[in-house]
């Protein structure tokens, strides 16, 4: 799969500055994308690829959660994050798959900061804290990728062991109406 080119670029999703709106890459974007579309309180997940600066400027998968910070806390968010993806080790293909949480705002950035630093009390994460600077939206067939083919071999493989986990672990932010059917 390539990355839209640049005609496709939806940075107008960022253009309407909203606080509650963070990036989170990571591992693939179609389990990022499933995990956090089953969490209450998050209104949408946009899946594509996020660029920041200097030697992080490339695009990686990633993406855009809108959430309401009433329902589900952004420590929530980051630890959910943190826990769905291997974000303790380096590997070949890190920067396809770069471990970050995406801010808009130096405002954004101080809570983030200060949440991965208690969540480093008990693991060696090796995710970045990076500014949002470009994001590019996946084309339209593979957006919503889990829930619409929940049975292909790569969902079943990768992403519904990770939604099993989610529900283990997380029960009370994973919506009842669950719409990627956690088991």
């Amino acid at each position: 799969m390539k990355i839209p080119s640049s005609e496709n670029a939806t940075d107008s999703l960022l253009n309407n500055y909203n606080s509650n709106v963070i990036g989170l890459g990571g591992g693939c974007h179609w389990c990022t994308e499933a995990i956090f579309q089953s969490l209450t309180g998050v209104v949408k997940v946009a899946q594509g690829w996020i660029a920041s600066g200097g030697v992080n400027s490339s695009f990686s998968e990633a993406v855009l959660v809108t959430f309401d910070p009433e329902v589900i806390s952004l420590e929530t968010l980051l630890e959910i994050h943190l826990l769905t993806h291997s974000s303790t080790s380096t590997h070949s293909l890190r920067g396809k798959y770069r471990s970050a949480i995406y801010y808009q705002n130096l405002a954004q950035k101080k809570p983030m900061e200060v949440i991965l630093e208690n969540l480093r009390q008990t693991d060696k994460y090796i995710t970045k804290i990076l500014a949002l600077k470009s994001f590019k939206l996946n084309e339209e067939k593979f957006l919503n990728y889990y829930q619409s083919r929940p049975d292909a071999p790569f969902c079943k493989t990768y992403i519904s062991p990770k939604l099993s986990f989610l529900r283990k672990q997380f029960t009370s932010v994973v919506k009842s109406s669950d719409p990627c059917n956690v088991q």
